[in-house]
Protein backbone atom coordinates (compact mmCIF):
# COMPACT_ATOMS: atom_id res chain seq x y z
CA UNK A 1 0.00 0.00 0.00
CA UNK A 2 1.48 3.15 -1.18
CA UNK A 3 0.19 6.80 0.41
CA UNK A 4 0.25 9.35 -2.19
CA UNK A 5 -0.49 13.25 -1.70
CA UNK A 6 -1.96 14.79 -4.96
CA UNK A 7 -2.38 18.40 -6.27
CA UNK A 8 -5.63 18.99 -6.78
CA UNK A 9 -7.67 20.59 -10.12
CA UNK A 10 -6.85 24.22 -8.65
CA UNK A 11 -3.23 23.54 -7.61
CA UNK A 12 -2.25 27.04 -9.82
CA UNK A 13 -4.34 28.96 -7.45
CA UNK A 14 -1.53 28.22 -5.13
CA UNK A 15 0.90 30.38 -7.03
CA UNK A 16 3.69 31.65 -6.46
CA UNK A 17 4.30 29.54 -3.76
CA UNK A 18 3.34 26.36 -6.19
CA UNK A 19 4.84 27.77 -9.01
CA UNK A 20 7.99 25.58 -8.37
CA UNK A 21 7.38 22.85 -5.85
CA UNK A 22 4.26 20.36 -5.11
CA UNK A 23 1.46 21.23 -2.90
CA UNK A 24 2.57 18.93 -0.49
CA UNK A 25 5.71 20.69 -0.21
CA UNK A 26 4.08 23.90 1.16
CA UNK A 27 4.45 24.65 5.08
CA UNK A 28 2.11 25.61 7.92
CA UNK A 29 2.62 24.54 11.85
CA UNK A 30 5.64 22.98 12.19
CA UNK A 31 5.61 20.45 8.98
CA UNK A 32 5.45 20.86 5.26
CA UNK A 33 2.16 18.68 4.37
CA UNK A 34 4.44 15.92 3.89
CA UNK A 35 6.41 15.51 6.71
CA UNK A 36 2.72 15.67 8.77
CA UNK A 37 1.08 12.83 6.75
CA UNK A 38 4.48 10.96 7.10
CA UNK A 39 4.18 11.69 10.66
CA UNK A 40 1.09 10.51 11.32
CA UNK A 41 0.93 7.19 8.75
CA UNK A 42 4.31 6.42 9.79
CA UNK A 43 5.47 5.23 6.66
CA UNK A 44 7.22 7.13 3.69
CA UNK A 45 4.75 8.92 1.49
CA UNK A 46 4.91 10.46 -1.92
CA UNK A 47 3.87 12.93 -4.33
CA UNK A 48 2.18 13.27 -7.46
CA UNK A 49 1.92 16.65 -9.49
CA UNK A 50 1.85 18.41 -12.42
CA UNK A 51 4.55 16.81 -15.07
CA UNK A 52 6.68 19.78 -14.76
CA UNK A 53 7.55 19.27 -10.90
CA UNK A 54 7.21 15.08 -11.08
CA UNK A 55 11.11 14.99 -11.78
CA UNK A 56 11.79 16.24 -8.19
CA UNK A 57 9.86 13.59 -6.55
CA UNK A 58 9.93 10.13 -6.00
CA UNK A 59 7.40 7.48 -7.26
CA UNK A 60 6.17 4.29 -6.08
CA UNK A 61 8.30 1.52 -7.30
CA UNK A 62 5.99 -1.17 -7.58
CA UNK A 63 2.55 -1.09 -9.29
CA UNK A 64 0.39 -1.33 -6.27
CA UNK A 65 -3.05 0.04 -4.49
CA UNK A 66 -2.68 3.58 -3.46
CA UNK A 67 -4.64 5.54 -0.99
CA UNK A 68 -5.24 8.90 -3.05
CA UNK A 69 -4.92 12.07 -0.66
CA UNK A 70 -5.52 15.66 -1.52
CA UNK A 71 -2.58 17.44 -0.66
CA UNK A 72 -4.55 20.47 0.32
CA UNK A 73 -6.48 18.91 3.67
CA UNK A 74 -5.52 19.23 6.76
CA UNK A 75 -5.83 16.06 9.04
CA UNK A 76 -8.21 15.88 11.95
CA UNK A 77 -9.15 12.13 13.84
CA UNK A 78 -12.23 11.94 12.36
CA UNK A 79 -10.24 11.86 9.17
CA UNK A 80 -7.84 9.92 10.02
CA UNK A 81 -10.11 7.16 10.88
CA UNK A 82 -11.95 7.42 7.66
CA UNK A 83 -9.24 6.66 6.21
CA UNK A 84 -8.55 3.64 7.98
CA UNK A 85 -11.69 2.36 7.22
CA UNK A 86 -11.55 2.65 3.25
CA UNK A 87 -11.31 -0.24 0.89
CA UNK A 88 -10.38 0.08 -2.53
CA UNK A 89 -12.59 1.56 -4.65
CA UNK A 90 -14.00 4.03 -2.09
CA UNK A 91 -13.11 7.31 -1.80
CA UNK A 92 -14.15 10.22 1.12
CA UNK A 93 -15.94 13.26 -1.24
CA UNK A 94 -16.83 16.73 -0.10
CA UNK A 95 -18.53 19.86 -2.72
CA UNK A 96 -14.84 20.24 -3.81
CA UNK A 97 -13.83 16.58 -4.96
CA UNK A 98 -12.43 13.97 -3.81
CA UNK A 99 -10.83 13.98 -0.28
CA UNK A 100 -8.92 10.53 0.19
CA UNK A 101 -9.45 7.52 -2.24
CA UNK A 102 -8.07 3.72 -2.42
CA UNK A 103 -8.00 2.93 -6.15
CA UNK A 104 -5.62 0.26 -7.90
CA UNK A 105 -4.70 2.28 -11.08
CA UNK A 106 -1.34 2.97 -11.30
CA UNK A 107 0.73 6.15 -10.06
CA UNK A 108 1.03 7.84 -13.88
CA UNK A 109 -2.70 7.26 -14.54
CA UNK A 110 -3.93 9.44 -12.10
CA UNK A 111 -5.38 12.51 -13.03
CA UNK A 112 -6.70 15.15 -10.44
CA UNK A 113 -9.07 16.99 -12.86
CA UNK A 114 -11.17 13.76 -13.18
CA UNK A 115 -9.92 12.13 -9.66
CA UNK A 116 -13.80 11.09 -9.34
CA UNK A 117 -13.53 8.47 -12.40
CA UNK A 118 -11.01 6.71 -10.52
CA UNK A 119 -13.52 5.36 -7.76
CA UNK A 120 -16.23 3.22 -7.72
CA UNK A 121 -18.11 4.30 -4.77
CA UNK A 122 -17.92 7.89 -3.44
CA UNK A 123 -19.24 8.40 0.40
CA UNK A 124 -19.53 12.04 1.31
CA UNK A 125 -17.88 13.89 4.19
CA UNK A 126 -18.28 16.73 6.09
CA UNK A 127 -16.49 19.44 7.40
CA UNK A 128 -13.10 18.63 5.66
CA UNK A 129 -10.62 22.05 5.54
CA UNK A 130 -8.74 23.03 2.77
CA UNK A 131 -6.33 25.87 1.69
CA UNK A 132 -6.98 27.26 -1.99
CA UNK A 133 -4.99 30.23 -1.62
CA UNK A 134 -1.61 31.37 -0.39
CA UNK A 135 -3.56 33.77 2.41
CA UNK A 136 -5.55 30.10 3.50
CA UNK A 137 -1.80 29.47 5.26
CA UNK A 138 -2.23 32.24 7.14
CA UNK A 139 -5.32 31.70 8.76
CA UNK A 140 -5.01 27.68 9.27
CA UNK A 141 -1.33 28.07 10.98
CA UNK A 142 -2.26 28.93 14.45
CA UNK A 143 -4.25 24.85 14.10
CA UNK A 144 -1.68 23.50 12.32
CA UNK A 145 1.17 24.68 15.04
CA UNK A 146 -1.00 23.45 18.02
CA UNK A 147 -1.88 20.07 15.64
CA UNK A 148 1.68 19.80 14.92
CA UNK A 149 3.40 20.72 18.55
CA UNK A 150 0.69 17.73 19.83
CA UNK A 151 1.80 15.52 17.23
CA UNK A 152 6.01 16.10 17.47
CA UNK A 153 6.37 16.27 21.40
CA UNK A 154 4.40 13.51 22.10
CA UNK A 155 6.57 10.98 24.30
CA UNK A 156 8.98 13.62 23.79
CA UNK A 157 11.12 15.51 26.57
CA UNK A 158 12.27 18.79 25.99
CA UNK A 159 15.81 20.38 26.47
CA UNK A 160 15.32 22.48 30.27
CA UNK A 161 14.67 26.36 29.76
CA UNK A 162 17.78 28.17 30.99
CA UNK A 163 17.76 29.75 34.33
CA UNK A 164 18.48 33.47 31.95
CA UNK A 165 15.21 33.03 30.56
CA UNK A 166 11.82 34.64 31.48
CA UNK A 167 8.85 32.54 31.09
CA UNK A 168 5.43 32.78 31.23
CA UNK A 169 3.99 29.57 31.35
CA UNK A 170 6.31 26.31 30.64
CA UNK A 171 3.90 23.19 30.21
CA UNK A 172 3.62 24.67 25.93
CA UNK A 173 7.26 25.38 25.53
CA UNK A 174 9.61 22.78 23.62
CA UNK A 175 13.27 22.77 22.96
CA UNK A 176 14.90 20.46 20.84
CA UNK A 177 18.64 19.36 20.84
CA UNK A 178 21.19 21.64 20.41
CA UNK A 179 19.23 24.88 20.38
CA UNK A 180 20.59 27.79 22.06
CA UNK A 181 17.73 30.04 24.07
CA UNK A 182 19.34 32.82 26.43
CA UNK A 183 18.13 36.61 28.34
CA UNK A 184 14.91 36.37 26.39
CA UNK A 185 11.55 36.09 26.92
CA UNK A 186 8.85 33.36 26.21
CA UNK A 187 4.95 33.69 26.83
CA UNK A 188 3.44 30.25 25.73
CA UNK A 189 -0.20 31.40 27.29
CA UNK A 190 -1.46 32.34 23.84
CA UNK A 191 -0.36 28.94 22.06
CA UNK A 192 2.44 26.47 21.99
CA UNK A 193 6.89 27.48 21.68
CA UNK A 194 8.40 25.10 19.49
CA UNK A 195 12.44 25.56 19.19
CA UNK A 196 13.68 23.72 16.52
CA UNK A 197 17.20 21.63 16.67
CA UNK A 198 20.00 23.73 16.95
CA UNK A 199 18.19 26.74 16.06
CA UNK A 200 19.18 29.96 18.77
CA UNK A 201 16.89 32.93 19.71
CA UNK A 202 19.23 35.56 20.52
CA UNK A 203 19.55 37.88 23.68
CA UNK A 204 16.52 40.46 24.41
CA UNK A 205 14.05 39.23 22.19
CA UNK A 206 10.51 38.37 22.90
CA UNK A 207 8.24 36.39 21.64
CA UNK A 208 4.95 35.34 21.95
CA UNK A 209 3.41 31.77 21.10
CA UNK A 210 1.86 30.15 18.76
CA UNK A 211 5.75 30.08 17.26
CA UNK A 212 8.19 27.90 15.54
CA UNK A 213 11.24 28.69 15.00
CA UNK A 214 12.51 25.26 13.10
CA UNK A 215 15.94 23.92 12.69
CA UNK A 216 19.18 25.70 12.53
CA UNK A 217 17.26 29.07 12.10
CA UNK A 218 18.23 31.96 13.98
CA UNK A 219 15.87 34.99 15.66
CA UNK A 220 18.13 37.62 16.42
CA UNK A 221 18.83 40.02 19.37
CA UNK A 222 15.70 42.41 20.10
CA UNK A 223 13.26 40.58 17.84
CA UNK A 224 9.51 40.74 18.66
CA UNK A 225 7.61 37.46 17.50
CA UNK A 226 4.06 37.31 17.99
CA UNK A 227 1.57 34.62 15.73
CA UNK A 228 1.13 32.76 15.29
CA UNK A 229 3.82 32.33 12.91
CA UNK A 230 6.36 30.32 11.47
CA UNK A 231 10.11 30.45 10.62
CA UNK A 232 11.66 27.18 8.71
CA UNK A 233 14.31 25.79 8.76
CA UNK A 234 17.47 27.65 7.92
CA UNK A 235 16.03 31.08 8.55
CA UNK A 236 16.80 34.27 10.34
CA UNK A 237 14.34 36.29 11.48
CA UNK A 238 14.28 39.86 12.96
CA UNK A 239 12.78 43.03 13.87
CA UNK A 240 9.02 42.82 14.25
CA UNK A 241 7.12 39.70 12.85
CA UNK A 242 3.74 38.47 13.56
CA UNK A 243 1.27 36.27 11.75
CA UNK A 244 3.40 35.15 9.18
CA UNK A 245 5.14 31.74 7.61
CA UNK A 246 8.79 31.85 5.80
CA UNK A 247 8.52 28.09 4.24
CA UNK A 248 12.55 28.17 4.88
CA UNK A 249 15.87 29.03 4.11
CA UNK A 250 14.79 32.92 4.43
CA UNK A 251 15.99 35.87 5.77
CA UNK A 252 13.81 38.95 7.78
CA UNK A 253 17.29 39.32 9.67
CA UNK A 254 16.37 42.89 10.40
CA UNK A 255 14.50 45.68 11.63
CA UNK A 256 10.96 46.13 9.90
CA UNK A 257 7.78 44.76 10.35
CA UNK A 258 6.44 41.59 8.14
CA UNK A 259 2.76 40.95 9.06
CA UNK A 260 -0.08 38.70 7.65
CA UNK A 261 2.42 37.15 5.48
CA UNK A 262 3.37 33.89 3.72
CA UNK A 263 7.00 33.81 2.29
CA UNK A 264 8.47 31.21 0.20
CA UNK A 265 12.27 29.57 0.18
CA UNK A 266 15.69 31.46 -0.55
CA UNK A 267 13.65 35.03 -0.18
CA UNK A 268 15.49 38.00 1.96
CA UNK A 269 14.06 41.40 2.90
CA UNK A 270 16.45 43.88 3.53
CA UNK A 271 17.18 45.94 6.65
CA UNK A 272 14.16 48.69 7.23
CA UNK A 273 11.84 46.90 4.75
CA UNK A 274 7.98 46.40 5.75
CA UNK A 275 5.26 45.29 4.77
CA UNK A 276 1.74 46.95 5.06
CA UNK A 277 -1.39 44.60 6.07
CA UNK A 278 -4.27 46.96 6.47
CA UNK A 279 -5.40 49.74 4.17
CA UNK A 280 -5.82 53.49 5.47
CA UNK A 281 -9.44 53.51 5.61
CA UNK A 282 -9.63 49.95 7.17
CA UNK A 283 -11.40 48.78 3.70
CA UNK A 284 -11.58 44.82 2.50
CA UNK A 285 -8.38 44.19 0.99
CA UNK A 286 -8.52 42.70 -2.90
CA UNK A 287 -5.71 40.14 -3.46
CA UNK A 288 -4.47 39.23 -6.97
CA UNK A 289 -4.67 35.61 -8.16
CA UNK A 290 -1.91 34.99 -10.31
CA UNK A 291 -3.63 32.21 -11.84
CA UNK A 292 -6.59 33.76 -12.77
CA UNK A 293 -5.50 37.41 -12.82
CA UNK A 294 -8.13 38.13 -11.09
CA UNK A 295 -8.66 40.28 -7.48
CA UNK A 296 -10.66 38.45 -4.92
CA UNK A 297 -11.35 39.69 -1.60
CA UNK A 298 -9.43 38.57 1.95
CA UNK A 299 -10.60 40.46 4.27
CA UNK A 300 -9.07 43.14 6.11
CA UNK A 301 -5.73 42.21 6.78
CA UNK A 302 -3.36 40.58 4.62
CA UNK A 303 0.54 41.66 3.89
CA UNK A 304 2.62 39.99 1.38
CA UNK A 305 2.89 36.83 -0.84
CA UNK A 306 6.14 35.97 -1.70
CA UNK A 307 7.24 33.11 -4.18
CA UNK A 308 10.77 31.66 -3.85
CA UNK A 309 13.95 33.06 -4.52
CA UNK A 310 12.92 36.83 -4.18
CA UNK A 311 14.52 39.12 -2.68
CA UNK A 312 13.67 43.00 -1.62
CA UNK A 313 15.99 45.57 -0.96
CA UNK A 314 16.60 47.62 2.07
CA UNK A 315 14.17 50.26 3.24
CA UNK A 316 11.48 49.17 0.55
CA UNK A 317 7.57 49.61 1.46
CA UNK A 318 5.57 46.94 0.32
CA UNK A 319 1.91 47.43 -0.55
CA UNK A 320 -1.15 46.58 1.29
CA UNK A 321 -2.21 42.84 -0.21
CA UNK A 322 0.56 42.48 -2.17
CA UNK A 323 2.04 39.30 -4.56
CA UNK A 324 5.14 39.24 -5.73
CA UNK A 325 6.31 36.28 -8.07
CA UNK A 326 9.53 33.96 -8.16
CA UNK A 327 12.95 34.61 -8.77
CA UNK A 328 12.35 38.62 -8.46
CA UNK A 329 14.96 41.21 -7.42
CA UNK A 330 12.59 44.03 -5.92
CA UNK A 331 13.71 47.51 -5.87
CA UNK A 332 12.17 51.08 -6.08
CA UNK A 333 11.20 54.61 -4.51
CA UNK A 334 7.61 54.75 -2.94
CA UNK A 335 4.74 52.20 -1.86
CA UNK A 336 6.08 49.07 -4.51
CA UNK A 337 3.10 47.63 -6.51
CA UNK A 338 0.64 45.74 -5.52
CA UNK A 339 1.58 43.05 -8.53
CA UNK A 340 5.00 42.26 -9.31
CA UNK A 341 5.17 39.36 -12.12
CA UNK A 342 7.89 36.29 -12.27
CA UNK A 343 11.59 37.43 -12.58
CA UNK A 344 10.56 41.15 -12.40
CA UNK A 345 13.53 43.35 -11.78
CA UNK A 346 12.39 46.50 -10.23
CA UNK A 347 9.33 47.62 -10.45
CA UNK A 348 8.91 48.87 -13.83
CA UNK A 349 8.33 46.04 -16.23
CA UNK A 350 11.65 45.48 -16.49
CA UNK A 351 12.19 41.51 -16.58
CA UNK A 352 15.50 39.90 -14.76
CA UNK A 353 18.42 38.94 -17.07
CA UNK A 354 17.69 35.10 -16.90
CA UNK A 355 21.75 33.66 -16.42
CA UNK A 356 21.75 36.53 -14.07
CA UNK A 357 18.54 35.29 -12.16
CA UNK A 358 19.97 31.84 -11.76
CA UNK A 359 23.57 33.28 -10.81
CA UNK A 360 22.08 35.32 -8.05
CA UNK A 361 20.28 32.18 -6.74
CA UNK A 362 22.91 30.11 -6.67
CA UNK A 363 24.92 33.05 -4.88
CA UNK A 364 22.05 32.39 -2.38
CA UNK A 365 21.98 29.66 -1.73
CA UNK A 366 25.51 29.26 -1.40
CA UNK A 367 25.30 31.19 1.91
CA UNK A 368 23.49 27.92 3.08
CA UNK A 369 26.07 25.36 1.72
CA UNK A 370 23.54 24.87 -1.22
CA UNK A 371 23.06 24.74 -4.82
CA UNK A 372 20.31 25.03 -7.67
CA UNK A 373 19.83 21.06 -8.69
CA UNK A 374 19.82 20.43 -12.68
CA UNK A 375 16.15 19.55 -12.27
CA UNK A 376 15.39 23.24 -10.59
CA UNK A 377 17.12 24.39 -13.26
CA UNK A 378 14.93 23.36 -16.04
CA UNK A 379 12.21 24.24 -13.47
CA UNK A 380 13.19 27.54 -13.21
CA UNK A 381 13.84 27.88 -17.45
CA UNK A 382 10.80 26.61 -18.35
CA UNK A 383 8.70 29.03 -15.91
CA UNK A 384 10.62 32.13 -17.43
CA UNK A 385 9.10 31.24 -21.14
CA UNK A 386 5.75 31.23 -19.84
CA UNK A 387 3.76 34.78 -20.91
CA UNK A 388 1.88 35.88 -17.89
CA UNK A 389 -1.47 36.99 -17.22
CA UNK A 390 -0.13 40.56 -15.83
CA UNK A 391 2.04 40.51 -18.93
CA UNK A 392 -0.39 40.34 -21.79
Amino acid sequence: MAFVLFDNKNRQNLAPLSLNKAVADLRLGILTVKERWSYLLKTEVFIHTSTLLQPLYNQPLIAETCTWMDAAIMPSDELLEKISELKPGQALVDDFGVVVGKSNHQFDQFNPNFANDFFDQLIEINNVIRFHYPWDLIKLNAAAINWDFKLITKGKKSQPISPTVQVIQTADIFIEEGAKVEFCLLNSTTGPIYIGKDAEIMEGSTVRGPFVLGENSVLKMNSRIYGATTLGPYCMGGGEIKNAIMMGYSNKAHDGYLGDAVVGEWCNFGAGTSNSNLKNSADEIFMWVMATNEQVPVGQKCGVMMGDYSRVAINSSINTGSVIGICCSVFGKGLLPQKLPNFSFGVEGKKYNLPDAIADINNWKSMKGKQLTEQEVNIINYLYQIKENNNE
